[in-house]
């Protein structure tokens, strides 16, 4: 839980804030205090979002279901107002941990506890489905462990059986490696009823008895097809146990138990649990709850008098007042800078020496002399801007400072690197570095010396590095490359194609498979037609691939790859057999190779990226400006790609280190950093970066993906890919 920032208010419908537990794109979920002194998480959503009809319509729906729920194993309802300006909604507060965080702290549980678990898990289960609603939404992370027993919490999703989505974004519902083959398949909201909720509870009782997902980790793509075509490992559940969680994994919903039956077979659901939690979580939960039964209440919050005395020392509370100009000015005084800096990295203000400030060092380790130097020099350049930016501001607590390594892109120079950090007491964060085979190879130790390291351009599964999943400190801040076909798919879609060939470029490995299977999935959703042509690994030779895709008359060919090279010959042999319908590909096969490669046939191609181009975006005009000047570049010049990134995350950082430092009064380390990036939300100036709060190894802002398209022999930026879509549309006169 974090302190109340100055700008949020002392009290919400009686309900007196004490701190924040939480914090998204949607909103802000408090700790608050009844008028009866009892605590509430408080949800309350940002007035933005609630303009949207939409989006207050499922708000309001959230709290109809959740106010039906009333069983001794769910959260309750406390109060609700979907119809405020910024709606709210408040329940009742559980100081234990979830699920998911206890078998990360403690490994797995043991068989009593489990029973007592699924036992009262299901029978809140039981009284949902006799009142006709469906949780869709079972998983660890929605189990909070109280004392007593278990409370199911997060009923955003819920719904009546059988109800239809309010929006096409519901089209698959649920938790990847939690939800049901029926779920997963999107087949139709019928299909989802109080069977998938028993699946889902079979995932949560195997995970508890042996602290692994029943049907692994990786891809969401790779999760979702073994939760549908694998059976699931249940390799050391209970043989008593066995049985009945087979039984609730079946495929076919038909032949699951009912929750009822899952109650009965389990156990009891009543009568006294106090003995029901293994040794080390009584003493967690009663130290939390000792935590929050001393916060102090927060001063009621007063709109400070122009005409009030000067003070010397503001309350927090008059910071509602001044924080908007302050806002201003600060931001007014930061571009003054970017734009007219000097090139020594000192500001321009006069008067005596500054008093000296502490400093910490980011490590920059990137590849600089290897087949992707240019994007480490623009990461590195980025990552210096940022701190220079950050040193100029008069109301800093601290200095920060940059350390460079080259790695090369090579695997063992970059795991000497991250043991020089590691051992560098003054390193308390590292970006970078710029490759897969970097990442895996520095990803335990950087872990194990709890040095956060954040990557802008490598695309990897969090979840298949070791020891990242539950308190990680590797953070890729960029949506998950499985979806880097998505901007290719909706210009498709635009395009009104109806047929797509995929050329499956074996050379990238399981990727190239993923991105297929990811574009088979996106288009069959709206009943387009997605055929797969693989090319060995082993060869160049595009021809006969692309002759077998060209015999399908597809609308559009997307090149599932990696390489620059390969994807050049690809597109040379879609020009020599003559197809002039779309192309495309995604980050990876876009650049100078692929352009050399290609020549002629490059043109018009289209790719999905998760950079910008900062010349292009609006309120990066001052950034542009400082970097040109500051790395001696024509004014014309374009901006590295991956340096605005780059310069967005050190920026991130600082004001996370910031906030340790001023709002909570801690000290800044490695794991006081690791601690708030772990839920880390950042708008930046290029675009926003964060993790969603119910799975903090999953970026949150899956919209933030961009586009390009090669016009007159050099890559375009045409913005967010579904803004450039409606421009595309437009474009054609279909808008």
């Amino acid at each position: 839980m974090r302190p109340l920032r100055p700008a949020d208010p002392s009290a919400i419908a009686g309900y007196r804030l004490l701190g924040r537990l939480g914090a998204g794109g949607m909103g802000v979920v408090y700790l608050a205090r009844t008028a009866g002194g009892s605590l509430a998480a408080l949800k309350l959503i940002l007035a933005e979002h609630a303009a949207d009809p939409g989006f207050r319509e499922r708000f309001r729906r959230e709290a109809r279901v959740a106010e039906r729920i009333t069983g001794r194993w769910v959260v309750r309802v406390l109060g609700s107002d979907p119809e405020a300006r910024e709606p709210w909604l408040a329940t009742e507060f559980v100081p234990g941990p979830s699920l998911a965080e206890a078998v990360g702290l403690h490994g797995a549980l043991p068989e009593s506890t489990v029973r007592a678990l699924g036992a009262r898990l299901a029978d809140a289960l039981t009284d949902m489905h006799e009142a006709g609603l469906v949780h869709r939404d079972v998983k660890p992370a929605n189990v909070l462990l109280a004392l007593d027993g278990p409370r199911l919490i997060d009923f955003g999703i819920a719904r009546s059986a059988g109800a239809t989505a309010l929006t096409a974004t519901d089209a698959m519902i649920g938790t990847p490696g939690f939800l049901a083959p029926e779920q997963a398949r999107v087949t139709g909201a019928g299909e989802v009823g109080p069977p998938s909720d028993v699946f889902s509870l079979g995932c949560v009782l195997a995970y508890a008895t042996t602290g692994r997902r029943p049907f692994g980790t990786g891809s969401v793509a790779a999760v979702v097809y073994r939760t549908v075509h694998e059976e699931p490992d249940l390799d050391g559940v209970p043989e008593a146990l066995l049985p009945l969680v087979t039984a609730c994994l079946a495929k076919d919903p038909a032949d699951r138990p009912t929750a009822a039956e899952v109650r009965a077979r389990l156990g009891s659901a009543g009568g006294p649990a106090g003995d029901w939690l293994p040794p080390g979580l009584p003493a967690l939960i009663a130290e939390r709850s000792a935590r929050v039964l001393d916060l102090p209440v927060a001063e009621p919050t007063v709109v400070a008098s122009s005409a009030e005395p000067a003070r010397t020392s503001p309350s927090r509370r008059r910071f509602l007042v001044l924080g908007s100009a302050g806002a201003v000015a600060g931001a007014g005084g930061l571009t003054a800078w970017l734009v007219n800096r000097g090139p020594g990295g000192t500001g321009t203000g006069s008067g005596g020496p500054p008093a000296a400030l502490p400093t910490y060092t980011i490590g920059v380790q990137t590849d600089l002399s290897g087949p992707r130097a240019l994007d480490g020099r623009a990461q590195e350049r980025g990552a210096r801007l940022a701190v220079e930016t950050f040193n100029a501001r008069p109301d800093r607590p601290f200095d920060l400072a940059v350390k460079v390594r080259d790695d090369a892109g090579e695997p063992a120079r970059a795991g000497a690197v991250a043991r020089e950090f590691v051992r560098d007491a003054a390193v308390v964060a590292v970006i970078g570095p710029t490759t897969r085979e970097t990442v895996i190879a520095v990803a335990d130790t950087y872990n194990a010396g709890l040095l956060v390291c954040a990557t802008v351009a490598v695309g990897i599964d969090q979840m298949d590095l070791p020891g990242q999943t539950t308190n990680p400190t590797y953070r890729e801040l960029r949506v998950h490359h499985d979806m880097l076909q998505l901007p290719f798919t909706s210009v498709a879609l635009v395009r009104e194609a109806v047929r797509t060939a995929v050329v499956d470029d074996r050379a990238a490995g399981d990727y190239s498979w993923r991105v297929a299977n990811s574009a088979r999935t996106t288009m069959s959703q709206v009943g387009k037609v997605v055929t797969t042509h693989q090319v060995r690994a082993e060869t160049e030779d595009f021809g006969p691939v692309v002759r077998e895709a060209l015999a399908t008359r597809p609308d559009a060919v997307l090149y599932a790859g990696v390489s620059q090279r390969r994807a050049g010959l690809c597109a040379k042999a879609l020009k020599r057999q003559g197809f002039d319908g779309l192309c495309g590909g995604v980050e990876y096969a876009l650049g100078p190779e692929f352009l050399s490669v290609a020549g002629p046939a490059a043109e018009g191609w289209y790719f999905g990226t998760t950079y910008v181009d900062p010349a292009l975006v609006p309120g990066a005009k001052a950034f542009t400006t400082a970097y040109r000047k500051r790395w001696g570049l024509a004014a014309s010049a374009p901006v590295d790609r991956f340096a605005g990134e780059a310069y967005d995350v050190v920026t991130g950082m600082a004001e996370r280190m910031r906030d340790l430092v001023s709002s909570r009064k801690l000290a800044v380390s490695r794991e006081s950093l690791r601690g708030t990036m772990r839920v880390f939300t950042y708008q930046g100036i290029m675009k926003r970066y964060g993790f969603d709060e119910q799975n903090v190894m999953m970026f949150k802002y899956h919209s933030e993906l961009f586009l390009y398209r090669i016009e007159q022999g050099a890559p375009r930026f045409l913005g967010q890919f579904e803004k450039a879509g409606k421009d595309e549309k437009k474009r054609r006169g279909k808008g």
